[in-house]
C-alpha cells in the first residue's frame, strides 16, 4: 500500500471540480435561476448573487472535487482502482455535500423542497462523474520513486 500522490489528488480534484462547477452554474445559475432568484427574495435576500458568491461557490465545488479524489485514493487499496470505486468516493462526498446541508434546508423548511430535491438528483449524477473523471487521472507513485524521495 503506497503513499498517496498527492499531486495528482490535486490534478484529479481540479478536473473533477470543474466538473462540478460546470454542473452547479449551468443547474442553479441558467435553468434554475429565476427560482432560486425568488426564493432568495422570500427569504429578503438580494436576487442575484454577487461575484464574491459565485466565486466562492466555484472555490468550493473545487474543494469538493479535491476532497473526492482525495477519498477515492484512500479507499483504493481496499476497493481497488477503477469507476466503481470513484463512483463510491463521489457518492460519499455527495452524501455529506447534499443530504445533510440539503437535509438542514428541508427539515427547516428553509429553500422550496422542489428546488432542494431537484439539486440532491442532479447533484448525485454529477458527484459521481466528476469522481470518476478526477480518479481517471490519479495515480500511484511508482515504487521507486517513493523510495528515492524517501532517501
Amino acid at each position: 500500500m503506497g503513499n498517496i500522490n498527492w499531486g495528482r489528488v490535486i490534478l484529479g480534484g481540479l478536473a473533477a471540480g470543474v466538473v462540478i462547477d460546470i454542473g452547479e452554474g449551468t443547474l442553479n445559475g441558467f435553468i434554475l435561476a429565476q427560482d432560486w432568484a425568488e426564493a432568495m427574495k422570500a427569504l429578503g435576500k438580494a436576487g442575484e448573487m454577487s461575484g464574491g458568491q459565485v466565486a466562492a461557490l466555484n472555490v468550493w465545488g473545487l474543494v469538493m472535487g479535491i476532497f473526492a479524489v482525495w477519498l477515492y485514493a484512500a479507499i483504493r487499496p481496499r476497493y481497488g482502482a477503477g469507476p466503481g470505486t470513484a463512483a463510491c468516493a463521489g457518492t460519499a462526498v455527495w452524501f455529506v455535500h447534499y443530504i445533510m446541508g440539503g437535509g438542514i434546508s428541508l427539515m427547516f423548511d428553509i429553500y422550496p423542497t422542489r428546488l432542494v430535491t431537484i439539486g440532491i438528483c442532479v447533484g448525485l449524477v454529477e458527484f459521481i462523474l466528476a469522481a470518476m473523471i478526477g480518479a481517471s487521472l490519479y495515480k500511484e507513485e511508482a515504487a521507486g520513486a517513493a523510495a528515492a524521495a524517501a532517501r
